[in-house]
């Protein structure tokens, strides 16, 4: 073929999509917002002269709705808990949620965009949730560490695969 500089003439036509079918695999984060948000000052103002360093204890908990054939609501669930010998200081509970959108996606790639994926995601939003709630409440922030949650999806899948003895493949609804 000579070069006659029209780029057009080096497509290949046979390799195109002519119907203009969007079939190619895409997932991504369409909006994100907190679904609920509770802080529990319950022992203030006296819990403000305590002076031991509190114990916290984070609890965290992804699961997954389905909204439609296209979009599941991810929502990440952090309960925040600092006790001392002389009570409660505090109890944060967030749920941050994200709608995730999800077409042509195999169903193994697709569970592991919401429990894995998505998390990673929305846990920074969620981490600066967990932090202001905390100064709001009078307290110095919790900075949440970051957490790997690629890592926790492949280990719930492996204890899952222990317990049903069989191989490790995604569970169906929530994790």
């Amino acid at each position: 073929m000579a070069d006659d500089g029209n780029i057009l003439n080096d497509i290949n036509p046979e390799a195109m999509n002519g119907n203009g079918a969007d079939t190619g695999p895409a997932a991504g984060i369409i909006s994100q917002y907190v679904k609920d948000l509770s802080v529990e000052n319950p022992n203030a103002p006296s819990s403000y002269q305590w002076q031991e360093q509190p114990q916290v204890d984070i609890q965290v908990n992804i699961a997954s709705n389905k909204v439609n054939d296209e979009v599941f609501e991810v929502e990440l669930k952090i309960t925040a808990t600092a006790k001392c010998d002389k009570g409660t200081m505090y109890l944060v509970d967030l749920s941050y949620c994200g709608l995730v959108g999800l077409r042509n996606v195999p169903d193994e790639a697709a569970h592991m965009f919401q429990y894995a994926e998505t998390p990673r995601l929305l846990f920074p939003f969620a981490r600066s949730v967990i932090a202001e709630a905390t100064r709001d409440a009078g307290y110095p922030p919790l900075v949440l560490d970051p957490m790997d949650f690629g890592q926790l999806y492949q280990q719930q899948l492996a204890a899952r695969a222990q317990q049903q003895g069989e191989g490790a493949q995604p569970p169906v609804g929530n994790a």
